[in-house]
Parts: C-alpha cells; sequence; structure tokens
C-alpha cells in the first residue's frame, strides 16, 4: 500500500474561539478552545480527566452527544467548515479525511464481524471500490501496522486478538482511508509500556510517510515528548499554555503545567515524593468566576479569582493564561499572593 505524504503549507485543521456547554450546565464544558494543526504535525491536547479534551475531539468528529451543543466558534477543516456540514457530508467525511482512534478498541470494534469485514466496509464506503479490492487494501494496512500473520487475522474476530493488536487494527482501520487528520484519543491508555512503546513509534512512521496530521489527546507526558511537535495544556475547559514541545518541557509558565511537569516519575534515583496539585478540578456548578485555576494555584492573587486570564505571549508561539507571567520576573521581585 504505498501513500505520497501530504505537504500542505495552509493548516489541515484550526480551531477559534470554540464554545461547548451541555444543556443545563451555567457554564461552558469548552470555553474559547483556539488550536491550530498542520500537514504531518502532531499536536498533543494535555491534561487531567474532565478538563474538556475528549469533549473537543467529539465536537471535531460531530459525534457530540444530545445533551451538548456547540454555542459558537470556528471549526475549520481543510476547505470544509465542519459547523455547516449536514449530518450526510458530516459521515462522507468521517472515516475518510477525518479519522479517530478510540480510546478503547474493544468498544469500538464490532464483536459480531471480523476484522476483515470491519476494515472493508470502511473502505468500500468511501472509495467505492469492489469487496475484493477492498479486502486487498485491508490485508496491506495489517500488514503495514505490524499485524503478524495479516492474512489468517482478516478472518479473526475482536475478541481473538490481544489489546496490543486491537488498537492496531484501530490505528489500520484509522488510516486505511489516508486522512488528512487523524485524532488520538489516549491510544496507549490500556496497554502496557512495551507495547505503548511500539504503538507510538508505529504512530511517528505512519505519519512521517503519509504526512497526516495528528491531535494526540492523552493525560501522559511521556507520551508528549515521544510524539508531538506542538502542546496544548488543557484544564476546566480551557487552554491555559500552548507553543512547542521544546518550550513547554524547557520553561513551563503556567503553574498548571508546572505542576503536571512536577509530577512525572524519575527514572533516576529517587529523591522525596512527587509533587502533587492540592484539590480537585471544579465542578461545572461550581466553576470559579475568574481563573479556572486559582482555587487550585499557590500564586493566586485576588485579581485571580475575580478575572479570567487570556493567553499571555511568551515568544515564538509559546502562550500561557496566567496573570504572573514570566513567572520568574514576578517571583525574583518577591510578590507574594
Amino acid at each position: 500500500m504505498t501513500t505520497i505524504p501530504f505537504h500542505d503549507p495552509a493548516p489541515v485543521l484550526r480551531l477559534h474561539n470554540l464554545k461547548v456547554q451541555f444543556v443545563g450546565s451555567p457554564v461552558s464544558v469548552l470555553d474559547g478552545i483556539s488550536l491550530t494543526i498542520k500537514s504531518g504535525e502532531t499536536l498533543a491536547l494535555v491534561g487531567e480527566s474532565g478538563c474538556g479534551k475528549s469533549i473537543t475531539s467529539l465536537a471535531l468528529m460531530g459525534l457530540l452527544p444530545s445533551s451538548a451543543q456547540i454555542l459558537s466558534g470556528e471549526m475549520q477543516f481543510r476547505s470544509h467548515n465542519l459547523r455547516q456540514l449536514s449530518p450526510r457530508e458530516y459521515a462522507d467525511l468521517r472515516g475518510n479525511e477525518l479519522a479517530m482512534i478510540f480510546q478503547e478498541p474493544m468498544t469500538s470494534l464490532n464483536p459480531s464481524f471480523t476484522l476483515g469485514d470491519q476494515l472493508s466496509e470502511a473502505v468500500m464506503r468511501h472509495q467505492h471500490v469492489s469487496r475484493h479490492i477492498a479486502r486487498d487494501i485491508a490485508l496491506q494496512i495489517l500488514e503495514k501496522v505490524q499485524i503478524p500473520a495479516a492474512e489468517m487475522r482478516l478472518k479473526a474476530y475482536p475478541h481473538q486478538l490481544s489489546g496490543g493488536m486491537r488498537q492496531r487494527v484501530m490505528i489500520a482501520m484509522a488510516l486505511i482511508n489516508n486522512p488528512r487528520l487523524l485524532i488520538a484519543d489516549e491510544p496507549t491508555t490500556a496497554l502496557d509500556v512495551t507495547i505503548q512503546a511500539q504503538i507510538l513509534a508505529l504512530l511517528n512512521t505512519l505519519k512521517a510517510e503519509t504526512g497526516t496530521a495528528v491531535l494526540m489527546i492523552t493525560h501522559d507526558l511521556g507520551v508528549v515528548a515521544e510524539v508531538a511537535q506542538q502542546v496544548a495544556v488543557m484544564y476546566a475547559g480551557q487552554v491555559v499554555e500552548q507553543g512547542s514541545v521544546e518550550a513547554i518541557f524547557a520553561d513551563p509558565q503556567h503553574p498548571y503545567t508546572i505542576g503536571l511537569m512536577g509530577s512525572i516519575p524519575s527514572l533516576g534515583a529517587r529523591k522525596g515524593q512527587l509533587s502533587t496539585i492540592p484539590g480537585t478540578v471544579p465542578l461545572p456548578e461550581a466553576m470559579p468566576k475568574g481563573c479556572r485555576f486559582a482555587t487550585r494555584c499557590p500564586f493566586a492573587q485576588s485579581r485571580c479569582h475575580a478575572e479570567k486570564p487570556a493567553l499571555q505571549p511568551l515568544g515564538r508561539g509559546h502562550q500561557a493564561a496566567c496573570f504572573r507571567v514570566p513567572l520568574e520576573q514576578h517571583i525574583a521581585l518577591g510578590e507574594t499572593a
């Protein structure tokens, strides 16, 4: 299966000020999300559970539950305004130019059909080829994602595969129609570290070969360092810091990002306990008026509880939503909460 890498200088995806709210909720579960991804680039969307990462992906895929609605904002995918697509147009796009690897492959694959049938169906739906040709394409993509004995696996059912193999099948299904954007929602969460490393290496290789843009949703900063070029850190439905992997890892500026960095275990000798971020993500009905991180922030001032901070430029695309950035200057001046 030969693919030609995409080389498009224009952004593949551009989100601007996206707001999503659940019916009856007093606040937006996504509040002003802005992201840009280019061909061949991986943007990692990082944050703890409940921060809005998966809702962002479902909004992009047109799969929000009926209890959620997009209030405002732009979702531009190549030449498509996603907010203006009909259900049929979205169905034509999904699984074709726009694809997703879901978090749990066992609930995403149909247990009643063989892998060959499920992969072939995805090809026939979007490429309009015969079942014989679709099965050949399915075999080629299984070989591409390094499934051993691929021809035999076409006749297998999902329950007959290991977790790592099922995840490879999910990657194959997402890539089988050469998408321009691949959304990977925690693709290695349920896998052991050896299989996780193999899956991440596979995603890197396939991205380099095809030029596909990738939105990687994860809470694992180790995954970010392995696969991403750009990072957006989310907290309580807002992007609080974004920039290149180098900038975020070398000089994190938002207190929440610093807290996440401090909680990463070290491979070296253990030197005391890991740092933790006190408290929990606030519930929608108890969302702070100003900065949503203020109730957990060691640097919070009275202004933080009253006003919402905007993303502040820190150079070379690095931005952080905090009134006290750059933190080094404020700490050097001896400012206190």
